[in-house]
C-alpha cells in the first residue's frame, strides 16, 4: 500500500464523526444549562407550582 493510498483511505474513513459530533453537542447543551442556570430554576419551579394547582383541582 503506498503512502497516497493510506493519506485516501484516512481522509474517507470518518466512522468517529459521529462521536466527535455528540459530544460536541452535550458540551454545547451543559454550557448553556450552567450558564443559564437560574433562569432555568425560576421556570421550573414556576411549572411545578402550576402543576401542583392543576393537580389539586382535579384530586381534591
Amino acid at each position: 500500500m503506498t503512502e497516497e493510498n493510506k493519506r485516501e483511505g484516512f481522509l474517507q474513513n470518518n466512522a468517529g464523526v459521529g462521536v466527535v459530533e455528540i459530544i460536541l453537542i452535550l458540551v454545547v447543551l451543559i454550557a448553556l444549562v450552567l450558564i443559564f442556570k437560574d433562569q432555568l430554576t425560576v421556570i421550573v419551579e414556576k411549572a411545578m407550582s402550576a402543576l401542583e394547582k392543576s393537580v389539586d383541582r382535579i384530586l381534591p
